[in-house]
């Protein structure tokens, strides 16, 4: 739906200013890097703009998970605040790039279970780590099949080294018999 057609609807249906502006903002693109929309409850991206984390409350987030240390260039160190102004849930979990561990996993698993019911984002920067663990929760904690959940992470990127031994061994523990491409 393009923005004027969910500006028209929202006019029609006799939306006050404040609707209005959310139904803008639901029509428009998250600005963030590879944004992957996992359902409507659910979404993983890289780092969004400072403006982008101001409006996810007018997108109907009520949580954020996010997955990379502030000490990254293009973190936004107010990000807690941001998202607490609106009322938004925000969980960090800082995983270093280079050595992801299993309780990384448990831990992002374990906060999306907390967090069933709400529409979460789960950000990093490029969408590498948040691909990752959401496809691990998705795959061992919510039995989807791991070909279908593995199209998210495949849409970002293809997992080397640590993550691609996390994702396996995690799976081989699970007894998940998959082979990620």
């Amino acid at each position: 739906m393009n923005l004027f057609r969910a500006s028209l609807r929202c006019r029609v249906v006799g939306a006050g200013l404040a609707l209005l502006l959310a139904c803008a903002a639901r029509a428009q693109p998250l600005e963030a890097p590879n944004v992957v929309v996992i359902g409507p409850q659910r979404v993983t991206s890289g780092q969004p703009t400072p403006a982008a984390l101001r409006d996810l409350g007018l997108r109907g987030f009520q949580a954020v998970i996010y997955l990379a240390p502030f000490s990254m260039p293009d973190a936004v160190k107010d990000e807690p605040e941001i998202l607490q102004r609106q009322g938004i849930e925000f969980i960090h979990i800082p995983i270093p790039f280079g050595r992801p561990e299993e309780a990384h996993a448990r831990a992002v698993s374990a906060a999306l279970a907390g967090l069933a019911g709400k529409k979460v984002l789960v950000h990093c920067q490029v969408n590498m780590r948040a691909s990752s663990m959401v496809f691990l929760h998705r795959v061992l904690a919510e039995r989807e099949d791991p070909a279908q959940a593995y199209a998210a992470v495949a849409a970002v990127w293809s997992p080397q080294g640590p993550w691609m031994a996390l994702i396996r061994d995690q799976l081989q523990k699970n007894g998940i018999a998959f082979e990620p491409y």
